[in-house]
C-alpha cells in the first residue's frame, strides 16, 4: 500500500511539472504560462495564441547575463572587408522586421513568439563579407558560440531580434539581441550576442555542437 501511495504521488508530481511547461489547450494559456507574461507583453497576434517571451526555465551555460547597454557594442568581424562596431541604438536605427516564429527547444517544449529585429543580411553586409565567407559564427556575452551557414542566413532572411511580443527583449531571452534561427533547434538561437564573425570554416562547431549536438539542428517534423 505504501509503495502504491508513493507511486501515485510521483505520478501527480510529473503531471503537475509537465503542465507548467506545456499548454494542453491550444486555445488558452495555462496558469503557469500566464504567470510568465511580462507587463506590456501581448498574448495574441492576428488570432494566434502567443507563448510568453520567457521560457519555462533557464538553460544557458552560465546563467542569465545582465548586459550593460551603455557599454555594449556589437562587432561584425572575421572574413569581411570592413570590420565594424555598432552600439545598441545604432542597430535599432536600422529597418525593423516582425516575424511570428516558433522556437523549438531540444528539451521538448516550444514557444511561438512575435519577434521584432533587424535583418542579419543587412547588418552583415555593412561589413562587406568576403567571397570566401561561408559560415556565420555568433558569439555571446557568456562565451557561448554557435553558427549558421551564410547561405542559409541569406536564403531565410533571418533576423536579430531586440523585441519579443512587443516588449524589449527580456534578459532571460538574450537582451539586447537574440538570433531568431527559424526552423532550427533552440541551441542555434544565440542569446546576448556581442559579436558576429564571418568564417571560411564550413565545419565550425559551437558550444553544444562540439559536445555532440548536430551542426544542422534541424527540427523533426
Amino acid at each position: 500500500m505504501r509503495k502504491f501511495f508513493l507511486i501515485a504521488i510521483l505520478y501527480v508530481f510529473i503531471l503537475s511539472a509537465c503542465s507548467n511547461i506545456i499548454d494542453k489547450d491550444p486555445d488558452s494559456h495555462s496558469s503557469a504560462s500566464l504567470a510568465r507574461f511580462r507587463s506590456g507583453e501581448i498574448q495574441q497576434y492576428q488570432g494566434k495564441l502567443l507563448s510568453p517571451a520567457v521560457g519555462p526555465r533557464d538553460n544557458s551555460i552560465k546563467g542569465v547575463q545582465q548586459v550593460d547597454i551603455n557599454a555594449y557594442t556589437l562587432r561584425i568581424t572575421g572574413f569581411v572587408n570592413n570590420e565594424i562596431t555598432m552600439n545598441y541604438l545604432e542597430v535599432l536605427q536600422m529597418t525593423s522586421y516582425k516575424r511570428l516564429i516558433t522556437l523549438h527547444c531540444v528539451e521538448g517544449w516550444d514557444a511561438t513568439i512575435l519577434w521584432e529585429g533587424v535583418s542579419l543580411v543587412e547588418l552583415i553586409e555593412k561589413a562587406i563579407p568576403k567571397s570566401s565567407a561561408v559560415t556565420v559564427i555568433f558569439h555571446a556575452a557568456d562565451g557561448y558560440t554557435t553558427s549558421l551557414p551564410w547561405a542559409l542566413v541569406k536564403e531565410r532572411q533571418l533576423i536579430l531580434a531586440y523585441k519579443a511580443n512587443e516588449i524589449v527583449l527580456p534578459a532571460e531571452m538574450g537582451y539586447p539581441f537574440i538570433v531568431v534561427a527559424e526552423d532550427k533547434l533552440g541551441y542555434k538561437w544565440a542569446r546576448w550576442v556581442t559579436k558576429i564573425e564571418l568564417s571560411d570554416n564550413k565545419d565550425y562547431k559551437g558550444y553544444w555542437e562540439s559536445r555532440g549536438y548536430t551542426n544542422e539542428a534541424n527540427i523533426q517534423k
